[in-house]
């Protein structure tokens, strides 16, 4: 387990440099969930070549970023992973509710690494232990980080939770278990669609039906002290030109209300 412990340190670390080294040099600074570290740094390169302004980001969990905001100034805008971390810093005033706007959605996958020859079919109480065959199942940390309430929520629903409970790789976010999957550590995996996708040394094994969880949707919206230029970015994400790059990296677009 110390390779989990030293990840979570070093993402933490991640996270507190790139506020205090980058924040500064841009136009806008987004605190946004670690499965969009695809799609909006191809997003702001779009904008940044229509409007000449730049966007830095830091990309974690849900629950880290929203801790950040609530514990110091420095972010612009925050995308949140699930509504409940949206929620946190909306009811404490930390994120201006008028101009929160839920922009996309995504599905919850089952993935083994890309040469594994595991076939397994999701329903209600499917052998998930057996087919761990001793091994760990990676998941972001299903007490606070979306994907991994997500993951704990639809195995609950599906009656296999506890037969998996003591045998989970916890990460501190979705990219980290993807990774955990991806370099072989763990033979089975929950992420996001979108996270599978990117990563051709996965495979996904299956779906997770949308009915085990709530609903896999991203809020965006600019904390109480945004500059000014931060809500022209907001607008650009809810635009055609973001559109067909959220699209890209599959996510489903949302009517932004």
């Amino acid at each position: 387990m110390g390779l989990l412990r030293a990840s979570r340190f070093l993402a933490a670390a991640f996270v507190a440099v790139a506020v205090s080294a980058g924040a500064w040099a841009a136009d806008v600074t987004f605190f946004a969930a670690a499965s969009l570290s695809n799609a909006l740094p191809e997003i702001a390169a779009a904008y940044k070549q229509q409007t000449g302004n730049t966007v830095k980001f830091s990309f974690a969990a849900s629950s880290i970023l929203a801790r950040q905001i609530e514990a110091s100034p420095g972010a612009d805008l925050f995308m949140s992973a699930d509504s409940d971390w949206m929620d946190y810093l909306d009811s404490r005033g930390l994120v201006n509710h008028a101009t929160r706007k839920t922009l996309l959605s995504t599905h919850l996958v089952l993935i083994a690494p890309a040469s594994s020859t595991t076939t397994l079919k999701i329903a209600p109480y499917f052998d998930i232990l057996g087919a761990l065959k001793g091994g760990r199942l990676a998941v972001a940390d299903p007490d606070s980080v979306p994907a991994g309430k997500y993951a704990k929520s639809a195995l609950t629903s599906l009656g296999v939770w506890n037969t998996v409970v003591n045998r989970l790789a916890q990460a501190e976010n979705v990219r980290v278990a993807l990774a955990y999957v991806a370099r072989g550590e763990t033979p089975l995996g929950i992420v996001y669609t979108t996270d599978a996708l990117v990563d051709p040394k996965v495979k996904i094994v299956d779906t997770f039906p949308d009915k085990t969880h709530a609903p896999i949707v991203y809020p965006a919206a600019l904390t109480k002290d945004a500059k000014p230029g931060a809500k022209a970015f907001l607008d650009f994400l809810s635009g055609p030109q973001a559109r067909v790059i959220f699209v890209k990296y599959g996510f489903e677009i949302r009517g932004g209300k």
